[in-house]
């Protein structure tokens, strides 16, 4: 019992409710649709923000549950896109040389 005492929510209630906010304001669903064509689905973070209040309120396990699980798959979502460049082990030989920005080609 004392480890739901001090479980708490990985975001602020307040936090899921702007998210929430923002992800319906004309600006956001504009964007999103030019970038992905189709408008976003802004339901999971409601859905998140109730299961935070139903948290705070009652100390639901199947509130929190569901809340560590929609973490869980927004940090998978994020990990899932591999980098556009590809990361140095060192830097080059001559990274102490000057660039030849001056001279004419």
């Amino acid at each position: 019992m004392a480890d739901q005492e001090a479980w708490r929510p990985p975001r602020a209630c307040d936090d899921y409710w702007s998210e929430w906010k923002q992800c319906k304001t004309i600006l956001n669903l504009f964007h999103h649709y030019y970038t992905y064509g189709e408008t976003p689905s802004c339901t999971q973070w409601k859905r998140d923000y109730q299961n935070c209040r139903a948290w705070e309120k009652t100390k639901s396990a199947a509130a929190k549950d569901a809340l560590c699980n929609s973490e869980r798959e927004r940090i998978a979502e994020k990990q899932k896109h591999t980098p556009v460049w590809t990361l140095r082990k060192s830097p080059p030989a001559d990274w102490y040389m000057p660039l030849d920005e001056d001279k004419p080609k």
